[in-house]
C-alpha cells in the first residue's frame, strides 16, 4: 500500500446510512486494543475557531517540551496535514502502516465505520506509536455522537464559538447546538469556554454541574489590542501583556483568551507550562487559510470562511486591515451553502468578483455563481479554471490592488498552487 492506496482506501468507505453513534468506533478501537488509552487529551469542539484554538494549543504544549499530537480537520493542501506530531505531518510511511493495521479490524466488523470513525480510529494508533504525552483533538462534528467522543475524561474539554452550522444534525437553535457540543464534558473533568449569550453559556453550566466539571470561562473583558498590522497582532489579556499573535482579526484574540484558559487549567493540573512557553507557541503558532497572506503585488489573501460567523469575522478584518481597498475577489462555493448571506455583507467592499468552480462533488459552477452575483450589481466574470481565475484576478488588482479569495475551504490548495507559479 502507498500513502495514495491509503489516502484512496480512507475516503473509499461510505458514511451514507450509517446510524449515529458512537458503537462502531468503540468497537473497532477495542478490536486494536484501545491505543487511545494509552494517551492524554485536550478535546475541541465548537462551531468556529477550532482549528486555530487547537493549533496554538498545541503549538504552546510543544513549546513546553511535550511529544504533542494535533488532530484536525478538514486538511488544507495536504490529507496529512490531518496528523501532526510536534508540528510535523504523518508521514506518508506512518500513514501507510496505521491503515494497513487499522484496515483489517475494521473490514471485519458487521457494521462497517464511516470514513470519520476510521480516520479517527488511524489518528489514535498513530499517536499511541509515537507516545505523544499529549494529543490535541479536533472534534469532527458536534460533540456528543462524534467518533472522537468514545475518549475517557480529557484534561480539558474545550467549547469555542458556537453558530449555527450543520443545523439539520446538530439543531436548529444555539442552545441545542450547545447542547450538543457539551457532550465533550465528561463526569469529574475540566471545561473552557468561548463566552457566548446567556442562554448558552447556561447550558454549559447546567451540564457541568451535572456532571461535576470544573468550569473555565475564556477572559474576553481582559483582552485589549494594543497594535495589529498584515504581520500579526499585539494584545493583553489580564495580567498577561503584549503577547504577539501572527493569526489576524479580533476573533482570534477572542480565541487565544480560550487558549490562554486551557494553559492556566493545564497548569493547575500540574502540567509544566512557564509563561515563556505561551509567548513562545503563541508567536510561533501557524493555522493556513484563515485571512491568510499568500501572495504580495498585488496583495492576495484567501481565507476559508463560509458560515454567517465567519463572513462576519472576514468583514471586521476587511474594515480593520484593508480600509478604503476596493477588492477583486475569488470566489466558489459549495451549491448547498446559503451563498446570498456569504456574498451580501462584504459587497460594498467588491470591485468585481472571478468566480471559479471549487473541486467537490458539491460545488456550484461557477457560471451559475457568476450569474447570481451578477444580479447583485458587482461585475462577476466566470472562468474555466482556478488557474485561470487566479491569473484574471490578478491582472485586475495589478500591482497596488488586493485579492481576496474566500467561499469555500476546497479552493485554497489550487489557489495557492496557481499563485506559486506567478
Amino acid at each position: 500500500m502507498t500513502a495514495n492506496e491509503a489516502i484512496a482506501y480512507i475516503h473509499s468507505v461510505c458514511w451514507k446510512n450509517s446510524t449515529p453513534g458512537l458503537a462502531r468506533t468503540q468497537e473497532l478501537l477495542r478490536r486494536m486494543g484501545n491505543p487511545e488509552k494509552k494517551l492524554k487529551f485536550v478535546h475541541i469542539a465548537g462551531t468556529n475557531g477550532k482549528g486555530s484554538t487547537a493549533a496554538m494549543t498545541a503549538s504552546i504544549l510543544q513549546k513546553a517540551g511535550y511529544r504533542t499530537g494535533l488532530f484536525t480537520s478538514p486538511f488544507i493542501y495536504r490529507f496529512q496535514e490531518r496528523m501532526q506530531v510536534n508540528g510535523e505531518q504523518i508521514s506518508d510511511a506512518d500513514l501507510v502502516a496505521a491503515t494497513e493495521f487499522v484496515k483489517p479490524f475494521a473490514e471485519s466488523m458487521p457494521e462497517r465505520p464511516t470514513e470519520f470513525e476510521l480516520l479517527t480510529c488511524i489518528a489514535f494508533a498513530y499517536f499511541a506509536s509515537q507516545h505523544c504525552d499529549i494529543v490535541v483533538l479536533e472534534v469532527g462534528m458536534g460533540g456528543a455522537l462524534d467518533a472522537t467522543n468514545v475518549i475517557d475524561t480529557p484534561e480539558v474539554a474545550v467549547i469555542t464559538n458556537i453558530g449555527l452550522d450543520h443545523t439539520e444534525y446538530l439543531g436548529n437553535t444555539l442552545e441545542a447546538i450547545a447542547e450538543t457540543k457539551a457532550g465533550i464534558f465528561k463526569p469529574n473533568g475540566n471545561a473552557v469556554i468561548y463566552r457566548g449569550t446567556e442562554s448558552v453559556e447556561a447550558v454549559f453550566e447546567r451540564i457541568c454541574a451535572q456532571r461535576h466539571v470544573s468550569l473555565k470561562k475564556a477572559d474576553f473583558d481582559g483582552l485589549c489590542l494594543v497594535q495589529h498590522t498584515l504581520e500579526g497582532q499585539v494584545f493583553h489579556c489580564g495580567a498577561r501583556k503584549e503577547l504577539f499573535l501572527p493569526l489576524l482579526g479580533v476573533h482570534q484574540l477572542h480565541n487565544a483568551a480560550v487558549v490562554l484558559a486551557v494553559m492556566d487549567t493545564l497548569m493547575e493540573k500540574g502540567w509544566q507550562i512557564s509563561e515563556q512557553n505561551i509567548r513562545d507557541g503563541l508567536r510561533d503558532v501557524r493555522w493556513p487559510g484563515r485571512f491568510d497572506i499568500l501572495h504580495h503585488d498585488p496583495l492576495c489573501i484567501i481565507d476559508g470562511g463560509h458560515n454567517p460567523q465567519c463572513i462576519e469575522a472576514l468583514v471586521q478584518n476587511i474594515q480593520d486591515y484593508l480600509p478604503g481597498q476596493k477588492l477583486v475577489v475569488l470566489t466558489g462555493v459549495l451549491a448547498d451553502k446559503d451563498y446570498a448571506d456569504m456574498y451580501r455583507p462584504v459587497l460594498p467592499y467588491v470591485q468585481q468578483f472571478i468566480c471559479v468552480t471549487p473541486p467537490s462533488p458539491r460545488r456550484l459552477e461557477a457560471e451559475q455563481l457568476a450569474v447570481y452575483l451578477g444580479k447583485t450589481g458587482v461585475p462577476a466574470a466566470a472562468y474555466a479554471s482556478i488557474a485561470q481565475g487566479v491569473r484574471a484576478a490578478v491582472e485586475a488588482a495589478g500591482l497596488d490592488g488586493v485579492v481576496l479569495c474566500f467561499g469555500s475551504l476546497y479552493l485554497i490548495g489550487d489557489v495557492k498552487a496557481a499563485l506559486d507559479t506567478l
